[in-house]
């Protein structure tokens, strides 16, 4: 199985630079405007998209992204309209992944066979279920790799060395490493130890290793890229959007505006990698 994902990798690998991974609600304001914002990514140098699913109990999530949530719940965005969003950002573009990410219930209740059929067609290439451990794999996580999506595990500071084969003994696609404890957007990454700790997971696995958790400016995009294949800023972009919006919900700007300005100076930062080590 090769999906967009192992494509782009390998493709970032000849390149000679990290991924820049980007994250943002789906439904935050509205659908029209997530659509755009999702649109804009690619173009802003974004190389792979998370899309976020709202749910209204999101354990592990800081504020700005459960407000982003209860924002997008609120204009009705469910599961259902999340796949239809990436379906209709699938029309204009067939390159760029976009892993699903959220929590286990939502697909639950929707249905893990009909989930997974209107996931491949779509065009959703991977999945990121915070709350599904590896001894639940047979609920979701393997028939996922049967239909062909990849499914990516978190790590963490505390995932030791007996417990870390366990995490990817059914990965794919990439791991995600979360460089902190906590909830996300709650501090910034120890740089320092973020070396170490993809040093350590790629003892165990071949896959690309990216990281996140606390991304927000270029520089840091750059020192974490040195080290990951790939860095993840999700927090950031949702404020981004967040800045946009008055209180009574109104527009003070353009949300995709705001996150692609953002995102251009995130890419910079990545893409200031190689050019440093080429030097």
């Amino acid at each position: 199985m090769t999906t967009r994902i192992d494509r782009k990798f390998a493709a970032l690998k000849a390149e000679g630079r990290p991924a820049l991974v980007t994250y943002f609600m789906g439904g935050d304001p509205d659908f029209d405007t997530s659509l755009k914002i999702m649109k804009s990514l690619p173009v802003s140098g974004s190389d792979i998209i998370e899309l976020g699913v709202p749910f209204s109990d999101p354990m592990a999530d800081g504020p700005a992204i459960q407000a982003a949530g209860l924002r997008a719940l609120k204009k009705g965005m469910t599961l259902t309209k999340t796949l239809e969003l990436a379906k209709q950002f699938r029309a204009s573009d067939d390159t760029t992944p976009i892993v699903l990410m959220g929590y286990y219930n939502p697909i639950y209740i929707y249905g893990v066979d009909r989930f997974l059929k209107d996931a491949v067609a779509a065009g959703i290439d991977g999945l990121i279920i915070v709350d599904l451990p590896p001894e639940m794999d047979e609920e979701l996580c393997i028939p996922a790799i049967k239909a062909g999506i990849n499914f990516i595990r978190l790590a963490t500071p505390t995932t030791d060395e007996k417990r870390l084969p366990k995490v990817l003994q059914n990965t794919s696609g990439f791991v995600y490493y979360v460089s902190m404890t906590g909830i996300t957007g709650s501090a910034l990454p120890d740089t320092s130890k973020v070396a170490s700790a993809v040093e350590r997971i790629k003892k165990h696995t071949d896959l690309p290793v990216v990281v996140g958790f606390g991304v927000k400016t270029a520089e840091q995009a750059k020192v974490i890229g040195s080290a990951a294949d790939g860095v993840v800023v999700g927090t950031a972009i949702i404020n981004a959007v967040a800045n946009t919006i008055r209180p009574d919900g109104s527009l003070v700007a353009d949300p995709a505006e705001a996150v692609a300005t953002m995102v251009q100076g995130l890419s910079s930062g990545v893409r200031a990698v190689r050019l440093a080590a080429a030097e």
